[in-house]
């Protein structure tokens, strides 16, 4: 359904501000002006004194109304599939706010939307469910996300070539404007997500042979199809005729659209920062109270997006097929390692934003908590956690061709001994009332309006093609 909407004008951030006395780092600190305040009594003056300032236009990048339009248009295209069978709207739905609401999405040659989807049939069917959790795209047009991926395999990084550290290396193409746009480019050559198998369409085989080769093959799909000419035109002065169309406009697209379409800061929390003491009830403030004091939730789960966009070992239950290096024996998920090859990053994943965090289950890198409750408690004891685990805490649909691999990891001994060799967090001492305390600010953290997106799907696509549909 497509949906009238006002598209804001973003404005360009200044840089973020030094580290601040209460010790967080630079990269968790929004700038912190001097006439924001906290004038509730229910805080006590030293959390008071660690919170962010309100998020602004500043926070984000600018986009453009052209830009956004295309990549709206860009998003919900299953031509940009390998086999024009799905679309990043698949995984990350407007009426799931922005991800699937399933723990290990079914990604090429399925069929339907979010815990309703199925496998396809045919020679497009998935050998196994998507290895991690579709995670949710509130706010990542805002300048303090430098890494994407819950590996953080795409990174902002201004000594290399071509501006960012992915893994397309030299082939990554000049000229992206964020590590969002970088981003963007990779789930179209994953061949479980949207590229499908080597053997099945052009796109595949291409990126088969070189990452770049596969892009090629996309922008030939979008310059030999009339219908994509004149959005190209209005989105960028550069673009005059069908050849002038390359994978840089595609990205840049959906780096506008991602960055203008999900963006949460206007929740209760947002409002309460603001000023406005009565946002927040008492059970919500005192969960922030939790949060910020006994919790130690902030330690990771800082600044005005509540994420220190670092790498933690957390011991979060394994779940599906894992993401195996080639020369892994055995199905795994070393998380981070597989990035550095440092063994000191092993099952280490990235700290998420906690916007709409309660609007976005399950949990987890696998998506292995089906409820906020489920993944906070982990949190507080996470060896005893994962020894109570049991695959009912998961969102996932039975099919005999994926059972073979959702559960193998959990249930490989060798494997579970390496896994719980690695934890970055102490236990935590919370009694039943601080727990829901804590579950009421964190659903403070959410921006109603936000969680369908600004603009919702187009009508069309200039393809043709069928779009996504919501099923019972």
């Amino acid at each position: 359904m497509a949906r009238a909407a006002s598209l804001l004008a973003l404005g360009m951030a200044s840089s973020l501000a030094a580290a601040s006395a209460d010790g967080l780092p630079p990269s968790l600190v929004s700038a912190r002006a001097a006439d924001v305040a906290i004038d509730d009594p229910r805080v006590p003056p030293a959390i008071a004194a660690r919170l962010p300032a309100p998020l602004t236009d500043t926070d984000f990048r600018t986009t453009d109304p052209a830009r956004v339009e295309l990549g709206r248009l860009l998003f919900h295209e299953p031509l940009l599939s390998g086999n024009r069978n799905i679309a990043c709207s698949t995984c990350h739905h407007s009426t799931l706010a922005s991800a699937d609401g399933t723990s290990l999405g079914v990604g090429e040659g399925g069929l339907g939307l979010g815990p309703a989807r199925r496998t396809g049939p045919g020679r497009t069917s998935l050998k196994h469910r998507v290895p991690r959790h579709s995670p949710a795209l509130f706010n990542l047009g805002a300048h303090e996300f430098t890494t994407l991926f819950h590996d953080g395999r795409v990174t902002l990084a201004p000594d290399e070539p071509r501006g960012y550290d992915t893994p397309a290396e030299e082939y990554l193409p000049d000229g992206l404007p964020s590590v969002l746009a970088a981003q963007a480019l990779f789930p179209l050559l994953a061949e479980i997500e949207m590229a499908g198998s080597v053997d099945s369409n052009d796109v595949a085989a291409a990126a088969a042979r070189r990452r770049d080769h596969g892009w090629r093959v996309i922008e030939r799909r979008l310059r030999d199809s009339e219908a994509w000419l004149p959005p190209f035109v209005r989105a960028f002065p550069s673009v005059r005729r069908a050849a002038d169309i390359d994978i840089v406009h595609v990205a840049h697209a959906l780096d506008d659209f991602i960055n203008a379409e999900w963006r949460a800061s206007a929740s209760p929390f947002d409002h309460w920062l603001a000023g406005d003491v009565t946002a927040l009830d008492d059970d919500a403030v005192a969960g922030l109270v939790v949060f910020h004091g006994k919790g130690g939730c902030d330690r990771c789960h800082a600044g005005p997006l509540q994420t220190d966009h670092a790498f933690h070992a957390l011991m979060l239950p394994p779940l599906g097929p894992g993401r195996t290096r080639a020369f892994d024996s055995s199905n795994r998920d070393p998380g981070r390692m597989n990035v550095t090859d440092d063994p000191a990053d092993a099952y280490r994943f990235r700290t998420p934003s906690l916007r709409n965090v309660a609007r976005t289950a399950p949990y987890g890198h696998a998506g292995t908590f089906a409820t906020l409750e489920g993944i906070v408690r982990h949190h507080l004891d996470p060896r005893g956690s994962l020894a109570r685990w049991n695959r009912t805490q998961a969102i996932l649909f039975d099919d005999p061709r994926f059972a073979a691999n959702d559960f193998l990891i959990h249930e490989d001994a060798r494997e579970m001994a390496r896994y719980a060799r690695h934890l970055d967090l102490a236990p935590t001492a919370l009694d039943d009332e601080e727990i829901d305390h804590l579950l009421a600010f964190l659903d403070a953290l959410t921006d109603e309006r936000s969680l369908s997106g600004s603009l919702g799907p187009p009508a069309a696509v200039p393809s043709g093609l069928p779009l996504d549909q919501l099923t019972d």
